[in-house]
């Protein structure tokens, strides 16, 4: 019996000779190699399609290349000879290759003043591409904290004066007394409001980095603002917080400032964009502030 030939309908001459910048394929779930240990991550890889006279590309060839990933810490060199791979097994059909990897990065940390730690998940997004042989990577992070609004802070204050006036008028308090009432609800009759807000930060990495710095951009943008959401905590944990965001009244045009000068100080960021959403405790709609340096 004669065997046939597989068709590969992709080789076959299509019919409108136009070039298209990006084909393959995303979503591809797989684990990769990070800061020691194997993360599930998702992943979206392609490449352009500049032989305006091919059908298509070569996907499995992609998809195979992805492996290398599973054996190889992840790093800047590692993603490059990966699209130079995705390159190198079209070539003559691309001149560009794009990778997108995204995770969640787990990391424990400490309570404000207990011994207790928990783990927090951060939304992590790497971007690489090898175009017109030039190579970069992009690194995403989001970063939940919380954020009390100086507006409210000083009306609450405004309030509680009029109650300490109602309270005594013009009369001669003992210490003992007021202390006494600056405990009471009777005294604190109004509180600011906070909410829960979140930083989405992108960073170009300087070339030639050996590093992808995930844990140091997720430290920096949470020491600019002060107050990083918690994870198992106790009573002097939950006031240490009430503190931290007493002591960091921000609106949202603070939070991306604070972020935007805490990455000027990076020395491995070459650009990046800060975008801060406060999800209103007051209206129904979110406060945002955006802000970038040489993007």
């Amino acid at each position: 019996m004669t065997s046939l030939t597989l068709p590969d309908i992709a080789a076959q001459t299509q019919q409108h000779a136009i070039p298209l910048d990006w084909v393959g394929m995303c979503g591809i779930a797989l684990p990769i190699q990070f800061e020691g240990r194997s993360v599930a991550a998702t992943a979206d890889a392609g490449v352009s399609l500049v032989d305006e006279t091919s059908r298509g590309i070569h996907m499995s060839r992609l998809y195979l290349s992805l492996e290398t990933l599973e054996q190889q810490t992840l790093t800047p060199l590692s993603i490059r000879r990966l699209l130079a791979d995705f390159l190198s097994s079209h070539e003559g059909l691309s001149s560009a290759a794009y990778l997108r990897l995204n995770f969640d990065h787990l990391l424990k940390r400490p309570a404000l003043v207990s011994p207790l730690t928990g783990w927090k998940s951060y939304a992590v997004t790497i971007d690489a591409k090898i175009e017109n042989e030039m190579f970069h990577v992009e690194l995403s992070i989001r970063v939940p904290y919380s954020s009390t609004c100086p507006c409210s802070a000083a009306l609450a204050r405004q309030l509680i004066q009029r109650q300490f006036q109602a309270d005594f008028g013009d009369q001669e308090i003992s210490h003992d007394a007021v202390l006494q009432w600056l405990g009471s609800t009777q005294g604190i009759v109004a509180t600011p409001h906070s909410q829960r807000s979140q930083a989405l930060v992108r960073v170009r990495l300087q070339d030639k980095l050996d590093r992808i710095p995930v844990t140091e951009l997720i430290d920096s943008i949470e020491s600019s603002l002060g107050t990083a959401v918690q994870t198992a905590v106790k009573r002097a944990d939950e006031q240490a917080f009430a503190l931290a965001n007493g002591q960091n009244l921000m609106f949202c045009e603070d939070a991306a400032r604070r972020i935007h000068l805490s990455l000027r100080q990076l020395s491995w960021s070459s650009a990046f964009t800060v975008r801060v959403e406060h999800a209103e405790s007051l209206h129904a709609h979110d406060a945002v502030a955006t802000s970038q340096w040489q993007w």
